[in-house]
């Protein structure tokens, strides 16, 4: 590897981004005090978005939860990945439990229920989700599902009805 002495290290890239490569996303206060970002999905439950990528069909999001309970049960088609920011959570099908700071990764195929213990105040978990989030009954059968696009409509009915505006999702949609 090329050595580069020290102005060199510190030099911006000298060319052009690719043109079609899209814009990044930089979120500030990415738990916001703001309770109108918040996206309900549920009584105690919400979310708020990072990235949501229409174009390769993933979301990144915040879940908070403020309740304890079972949240849902659902199966992924494809890898999920999740990192507890604060709290804990489970799975019914599992004995681990994810405590803050746990990385969490899901394979293709797993199907599994998200339980909140009562001891817990207030669980917020980051989640990559890949395609989508069928909800199932505990024999499998479908009771509904989510993808980025079922999760770009309710932040722009969200945004629009708490004052912030439909539009106001647009800065994390790729």
């Amino acid at each position: 590897m090329a050595q580069l002495d020290d102005d060199q290290k510190r030099m911006p890239y000298q060319y052009a981004h690719p043109v079609d490569a899209g814009h990044e996303i930089v979120v500030p206060n990415a738990i916001p005090e703001d309770e109108r970002i918040w996206v309900p999905q549920g009584e105690n439950v919400h979310f708020r978005p990072l990235c949501l990528n229409a174009s390769q069909g993933y979301w990144v999001n915040l879940l908070r939860v403020r309740k304890s309970g079972v949240l849902s049960r659902h199966r992924h088609p494809n890898p999920v990945h999740g990192i507890v920011l604060k709290g804990r959570w489970r799975y019914l099908e599992h004995d681990w439990l994810a405590e803050e700071g746990s990385y969490v990764y899901e394979p293709p195929g797993e199907t599994h229920t998200l339980v909140v213990d009562d001891d817990v105040e207030e669980m917020i978990t980051m989640f990559q989700v890949n395609g989508v989030m069928y909800y199932v009954d505990p024999w499998g059968k479908h009771m509904g599902f989510e993808d980025v696009f079922t999760k770009i409509e309710m932040c722009r009915k969200h945004y629009e009805a708490c004052g912030l505006g439909a539009d106001f999702v647009d800065q994390f949609i790729r």
